[in-house]
C-alpha cells in the first residue's frame, strides 16, 4: 500500500527558495512523489510513498523554521497517486489574493469532527462551503451554502455581495483539509464577523473519524490526486477525472456524446476551442505511446 500524506502549515519563511532545493532532493532520493508548495506564508501539499520515506520527509519539514507543530493527514492507496515530484515556489500556498489575511495572527474557532454535527444543526449557524463549485457539486454537508465560486480567489467578492444574508449568524466554514478555512476565517474576522468556526482537519478528517450512520456529509469528497474522490473511511469513490478540464465525472458520463477520453467531457466540451481540443488529443496520444513503452508520461494524467 502507498501512504498518502496531506499537509499544510502556516509560518513565516524568510527565504522559501533556500528551502526548496534540499526538500526536493530529499523527496526524490526517497522516491516520494506529489506536490509541495512553498511561499513566505508556509508550506502546503500532498505527497505519497512508502512509510519510511514519508516519515523522513515529515521529519525534515518539522525541522524547518516554525514547523515543529506540523500536522498531517494520512490515507492509503493500492496504486501510486502521483506520477512525479514537484516542489514549487508560490506567492501563496493557497491563493486568496488578500494581502492582509494572516492565519498566523488568528483564525476562527476550531471544531473537532465529533462536535461538527451539533454546530451545523444549530439554527443560529450558517454553514459555508469554501471550495470550488465543481468540488461542491459531488458532495457537501447538509444545509451548507454553496458560494458557486470557480476559485478561492473569488470568495472575498462573493462574501461582500452576500454578507447581509448572514447578519446576526454564527458562521461555520469547511473545506477539504482545512487550509482554506485558515484564510477564510481570518478574512471574515477582519471583516468584523465575531463568531467564526471551522472544521478542524477539514472534510477528510471528518470522513475518517465520523461513522456513516452518524454523518451529516452527503456525496463524495473531491481530492487532488488520482483517486479523484473519497467517501467515509477515505475509501476511493466512483469518480474519474476529465483531463480536459480537471473536473470529476462519473463512469456513466463517458457515454455522453461530448465525452472524448483525454480531451473533453460534457462539462468542458462547449468551453474549449478546436485548437484546445487538438492540443489535448496530441497530449492523449503521447500518453498512450508512453504507456505502450511502460513509461509514465510527464503530463501526469496516468
Amino acid at each position: 500500500m502507498v501512504r498518502i500524506c496531506a499537509l499544510y502549515h502556516f509560518t513565516r519563511f524568510e527565504d522559501p527558495g533556500a528551502i526548496r532545493g534540499p526538500l526536493a532532493a530529499l523527496c526524490c532520493s526517497r522516491g516520494v512523489k506529489g506536490t509541495l508548495l512553498l511561499a513566505r506564508e508556509g508550506i502546503n501539499g500532498t505527497i505519497a510513498g512508502d512509510t519510511a520515506a514519508i516519515d523522513a520527509v515529515l521529519e525534515h519539514i518539522r525541522g524547518l523554521p516554525g514547523c515543529a507543530g506540523l500536522e498531517w493527514k494520512d490515507s492509503w492507496s493500492e496504486v501510486p497517486p502521483f506520477p512525479r515530484m514537484k516542489v514549487r515556489l508560490k506567492a501563496e500556498i493557497v491563493t486568496m489574493g488578500q494581502p492582509d489575511v494572516d492565519p498566523v495572527a488568528r483564525t476562527g474557532h476550531y471544531v473537532e469532527p465529533a462536535e461538527w454535527n451539533a454546530l451545523i444543526d444549530d439554527p443560529d449557524v450558517a454553514v459555508i462551503d469554501t471550495r470550488n463549485d465543481y468540488e461542491v457539486a459531488i458532495g457537501t454537508f447538509r444545509g451548507a451554502v454553496d458560494p458557486g465560486t470557480a476559485s478561492f480567489r473569488d470568495f472575498p467578492a462573493w462574501w461582500e455581495a452576500n454578507r447581509d444574508r448572514f447578519a446576526g449568524k454564527k458562521i461555520a466554514m469547511f473545506c477539504t483539509g482545512g487550509i482554506r478555512c485558515e484564510k477564510s476565517t481570518n478574512y471574515l474576522m477582519n471583516q468584523g464577523v465575531n463568531q467564526v468556526f471551522h472544521l478542524k482537519g477539514g472534510i477528510l478528517k471528518y470522513l475518517e473519524e465520523v461513522p456513516p450512520e452518524d454523518s451529516a456529509w452527503q456525496g463524495e469528497c473531491f481530492v487532488f490526486d488520482n483517486r479523484v474522490s473519497v467517501g467515509h473511511g477515505l475509501v476511493p469513490g466512483p469518480h474519474l477525472l476529465c483531463h480536459g478540464c480537471r473536473r470529476p465525472i462519473l463512469p456513466e458520463d463517458r457515454d455522453h456524446p461530448d465525452y472524448e477520453e483525454g480531451v473533453a467531457c460534457h462539462h468542458c466540451a462547449p468551453e474549449t476551442s478546436d485548437a484546445d481540443k487538438a492540443r489535448f488529443r496530441e497530449r492523449a496520444r503521447q500518453i498512450r505511446l508512453a504507456r505502450a513503452r511502460g513509461e509514465s508520461h510527464m503530463a501526469g494524467l496516468d
